[in-house]
């Protein structure tokens, strides 16, 4: 079986498994109008629209298609192709657009019928006035700023969420944003197929990776389901010696081998258990349909290492992961990871945990690690393995991957539950190298300033009740993730370059009342 795009085959893999790769979605184009000014009225209509859809199609910003639908100027038509819309594996949301005006009560029926992603792009033909012809038939046949407001205002009505883009269809700055928020709708459509094989359960007296898997699955569609460790642990055991022996020497071709003295037998050997997690693993995962794993150190059963390399290589295939017992998380990185998918030149997304600071004036930062599992996509330069004793687990001396980050800007969030409601913090930090190499770290690491800065980020962080665990990405932006969270009905908190300590807390008490009562 040749392995899907974004999937690598495990060696010796049988059987016709779910593949990682994704829909190919689409999204679709609608425009609104009506009858009042005739037929060559609304042929010019579909002609602009039909220009609109090609020319940003052809802009190579999109990075999904956009469908061209007829103009919709009633209700029947509007509520056919909402269930429509619905009724389509391949659409991932409707971009909607009034190019003259249309009656909005006629796009009730329509939209409350309507489940997916939404944007209104409020944007017209022309780009210029044209000062010197403009007359009644041309204001009679470009009116979206009439339009878009009549339907504008039917949508804040009925409370629908939404994403809003203004300006013109052919701005490159406009076009991104769209490109941004189509990969916010993926996310929000892809939430419904996220399941997290949780091995073993939560930490010991861990809060903030506590959670309800009930409320998570009526307001994200996540299906989060335990297993004895032992279980995922047979699927390793049952892995081919012949299988573990090829994928170790893709290991050996791929990264640097750093035995640092250790007997050169005894580090494969190592290495090799890894390898027999990887594939265990990822058939327990495809045979039953998981698109994200936890682990816990506390409970590794017939394991004979806590799977460090061999998490870090599922998550670089796009499986999300969260340690000890932490699926918020784990389902976070995967969506993050389904939302970058195909994104030229990314740098990355990656399960993350905050460790220690760096205080020191005009240097502070913190230092980002795990004890083993951060995903190679965000590494920078050269990765290596690395086989380290582990004081957690209580078991052999582990393989992992070992690198340093990127540099530049990136989001760090964290999914938490309040009890009464799930709230997203999102802040956005910036990576930088750090000042000093660590040689008796044997982890990969990031090192980053949350913005505004150390002091204001960490605090608000505290004051939002952010975990210590993040799903973090260098291609996302707080805006999208922002939208996710509005699709999905939940809170939002961002922690950003404008954010003070007295206007935090006077949001978080807005929120309490405008979330809590819901």
């Amino acid at each position: 079986m040749k392995p899907a795009q974004g999937l690598q085959e495990s060696p010796g893999m049988k059987g016709e498994y779910r593949s990682m790769k994704e829909k190919q979605y689409q999204f679709w184009f609608a425009t609104g109008s009506q009858d009042l000014y005739g037929d060559e009225c609304l042929a010019k209509v579909a002609e602009h629209s039909r220009i609109m859809v090609d020319g940003m199609n052809q802009s190579g910003i999109l990075p999904f298609e956009l469908v061209w639908k007829p103009t919709l100027i009633d209700s029947a038509s509007i509520r056919r192709l909402f269930n429509e819309a619905n009724a389509d594996e391949n659409c991932a949301g409707v971009i909607t657009w009034m190019h003259t005006f249309s009656p909005a009560k006629s796009w009730i029926l329509g939209l409350k019928e309507y489940r997916k992603p939404l944007l209104h792009f409020h944007t017209q033909f022309n780009q210029e006035i044209p000062y010197g012809t403009i007359d009644m038939d041309f204001m009679n046949e470009n009116q979206s700023a009439h339009g878009d407001r009549e339907y504008g205002h039917m949508v804040t009505r009925m409370e629908i969420p939404r994403k809003v883009v203004m300006g013109h269809w052919s701005d490159g700055k406009a076009v991104k944003r769209i490109a941004g928020w189509m990969r916010t709708a993926v996310g929000i459509m892809e939430s419904s197929h996220v399941r997290v094989a949780r091995v073993a359960d939560n930490m010991r007296n861990v809060a903030v990776t506590e959670g309800d898997k009930v409320e998570a699955q009526v307001k994200f569609g996540w299906e989060i389901d335990a297993y004895p460790v032992n279980e995922i642990a047979d699927y390793v055991k049952d892995v081919a010696e012949a299988d573990i022996n090829t994928l170790v020497e893709e290991y050996y071709d791929k990264y640097e081998i750093l035995t640092e003295g250790r007997d050169e037998k005894e580090f494969r050997r190592h290495v090799a258990v890894q390898a027999g997690i990887e594939i265990g693993f990822e058939r327990f995962l495809q045979e039953k349909d998981y698109r994200a794993i936890v682990t816990h150190f506390g409970d590794l059963g017939a394991l004979k290492q806590l799977p460090g390399l061999a998490i870090q290589r599922l998550m670089e295939k796009g499986y999300g992961f969260g340690a000890e017992g932490d699926w918020k998380t784990a389902a976070m990185v995967r969506l993050m990871k389904v939302m970058t998918q195909g994104m030229k030149d990314a740098k990355g997304t990656s399960f993350m945990e905050d460790y220690t600071y760096n205080l020191v004036p005009g240097k502070e930062g913190i230092l980002q690690a795990h004890m083993l599992e951060v995903c190679p996509t965000v590494a920078e330069g050269p990765v290596g393995i690395k086989v380290c004793p582990l004081s957690m687990g209580d078991r052999e001396d582990p393989a992992r991957l070992v690198f340093t980050s990127k540099t530049g800007p990136a989001v760090a969030t964290s999914l938490i539950d309040l009890g009464n409601r799930f709230r997203l913090i999102i802040n956005e930090v910036d990576c930088k190298k750090v000042e000093k190499p660590m040689p008796k770290l044997p982890v990969a690491t990031a090192f980053w300033t949350p913005r505004p800065n150390l002091a204001v980020g960490a605090e608000s962080w505290i004051l939002a009740g952010g975990a210590h665990h993040t799903a973090f990405s260098y291609d996302l932006t707080a805006e999208q993730m922002g939208d996710w969270a509005e699709a999905m009905g939940i809170e939002a908190v961002y922690i950003d370059g404008e954010t003070t300590i007295r206007r935090l807390k006077e949001e978080l008490r807005w929120n309490g009342v405008a979330y809590g009562i819901r």
